[in-house]
């Protein structure tokens, strides 16, 4: 049974003398440096750790850590277990053969801050799993395993914003050239190249197209069909539909509810 992402404790060590291992551990142990020099050893070899800079102790990974002793490092902690913890590391530059990571762009002490207090309720416990999936997710993007170099696909975001705001009537194509950030004629050729057709006529297809979906699998009015898909006005909804389909919207409902009985 795969097991999600589960937060298990959190801590801060102040500076001190205090080590541990050689020995394992069955769960993941993320640590951050935030003053100080320290010392992580592992079968791969030995890592000299500095304020910044983190280490992450794998499950059944033989370690041993120590701290420097002219300048012992303070650090926090965080504990979690599942096999989505896995599958998450490995979107980032840490590994069981690369256990260290070098000090980041932010400071990332404040998110290591994850449990909600010592009750622990069930509210608690969502809390805190989704407070260590945003502490991974600034380790997944300032750590990425592969850089991504590729081009933003500004035709791809165009698409998503109309696929997520077409209902709304206020809607305009200058809208959709915001939500890109790229210069509007740009994306006018970009767009065109890709799908063959206009942005305004991409969003009037697609609208057109949920139009049908509500007609043939819901009872709801054609003024509230024509709403649904961004159109105040019934009648210029009903216009668009039929030289979209070639059919009124009531001619389609009727059609397609024939062809269910059959």
């Amino acid at each position: 049974m795969v097991q999600d992402l589960t937060f298990i404790s959190e801590g801060h060590k102040p500076s001190n003398l205090h080590r541990w291992g050689p020995g394992v551990r069955d769960i993941y142990a993320l640590h951050y440096i935030t003053k100080g020099k320290g010392v992580l050893q592992t079968r791969q070899g030995v890592f000299h750790l500095k304020a910044g800079e983190s280490f992450i102790i794998y499950p059944h990974m033989e370690i041993y850590y120590y701290p420097d002793v002219q300048d012992p490092w303070e650090y926090v902690w965080v504990e979690f277990s599942g096999d989505e913890a896995k599958q998450l590391l490995s979107m980032t530059m840490l590994s069981p053969t690369k256990p260290v990571v070098p000090k980041c762009k932010v400071n990332l002490e404040s998110f290591f801050t994850i449990m909600e207090n010592a009750n622990r309720s069930f509210f608690d416990k969502m809390r805190s799993d989704a407070k260590l999936r945003i502490l991974l997710s600034y380790y997944m993007e300032y750590y990425q395993r592969e850089p991504l170099n590729h081009q933003t696909d500004f035709v791809g975001v165009a698409k998503n914003y109309i696929h997520n705001n077409y209902w709304k009537n206020t809607m305009r194509v200058s809208d959709i050239v915001n939500a890109t950030k790229i210069e509007r004629s740009y994306l006018f050729r970009l767009f065109k190249e890709e799908t063959g057709m206009s942005i305004s006529t991409y969003l009037v297809e697609y609208r057109m197209k949920q139009a049908c979906e509500l007609l043939k699998s819901s009872d709801l009015s054609i003024k509230s069909v024509a709403c649904s898909v961004g159109y105040k006005d019934q009648l210029y909804f009903s216009k668009i539909f039929k030289k979209a389909t070639s059919h009124t919207p009531s001619e389609y409902m009727t059609l397609h509810n024939e062809r269910s009985r059959r």
